[in-house]
């Protein structure tokens, strides 16, 4: 049997055993971002203490925790952002550059209050609202794709409840 012979039958049997190591060694993690748009037209976006450029605010969906109640809670902690009504869902995106989540559900945001919620937590150094013509030239390249998808009209594939 010649190496490559002996690879090729083996090939089926490692994917099996990484997929089941990489399974149980580390749970796949999911996220929530959301595109918060004012009457403007304007994005909210954040800069965090721990990474560098400007993202859509959000975060990671807590053990127990719905997508919405996640959404609600990271708006909340990173931008005193309270959601009125249901948010839209763009999509969920796999290994997106908008997180380092495996997958991150991106929300489309237009009605809000921002003004009755405890102060944003420590991890956000900035945060503001933006005309997507003039971004700051640190927003990261996944960012600046979502708010174009989101802006551009595209129609949700489907709302939470």
């Amino acid at each position: 049997m010649t190496l490559q012979a002996l690879r090729k039958s083996l090939e089926p049997l490692l994917r099996r055993l990484f997929h089941l190591y990489w399974r149980f060694a580390r749970g796949m993690t999911l996220g929530v971002r959301g595109v918060v748009v004012d009457g403007d037209n304007r994005v909210f976006l954040v800069k965090h203490s721990y990474v560098a450029g400007w993202h859509l605010p959000g975060g990671g969906v807590e053990v127990g925790e719905t997508l919405g109640e996640a959404l609600r809670r990271e708006l909340a902690e990173e931008g005193r952002i309270e959601i009125v009504g249901e948010p839209a869902l763009l999509g969920v995106f796999f290994n997106s550059h908008v997180s380092r989540r495996d997958h991150v559900a991106v929300y489309l945001i237009r009605r809000f209050r921002q003004d009755r919620l405890p102060e944003p937590n420590r991890e956000i150094i900035a945060c503001g609202f933006f005309a997507p013509a003039e971004l700051p030239e640190e927003t990261t390249e996944g960012t600046r794709l979502r708010i174009a998808e989101a802006l551009e009209g595209k129609l949700p594939i489907a709302t939470w409840r």
